[in-house]
């Protein structure tokens, strides 16, 4: 009888160091995911701010051209005024 319990308790013995084992894997497994879903959060992050300040920089971009196109429209008009101003005056002599 004592051979039988040295058995069982050998066996429940192994059991739970399986038992141990494979929830450590688990929770090994489960840190690694997390650990990766947190890294591609960041990424995630980071390429959108990436894009963001992209984006800004062509808005800014942008800005600079429309404020040149406008400067050489105005100069366009001041030398279209001053050409008509000059046939005036031809016109008038």
């Amino acid at each position: 009888m004592s051979t039988v319990l040295i058995v069982v308790i050998v066996v429940v013995v192994l059991a739970i160091v399986v038992a141990l084992i494979a929830s450590a894997s688990r929770r090994k497994r489960e840190q690694q995911l997390g650990q990766a879903q947190n890294q591609a959060m960041q990424d995630d992050v980071s390429h959108h701010r990436e894009q963001a300040e992209s984006a800004r920089s062509e808005a800014q971009l942008a800005e600079e051209r429309a404020r040149r196109t406008a400067a050489e429209a105005e100069l366009n008009e001041r030398k279209a005024d001053e050409r008509e101003r000059e046939l005036d005056q031809q016109d008038q002599r």
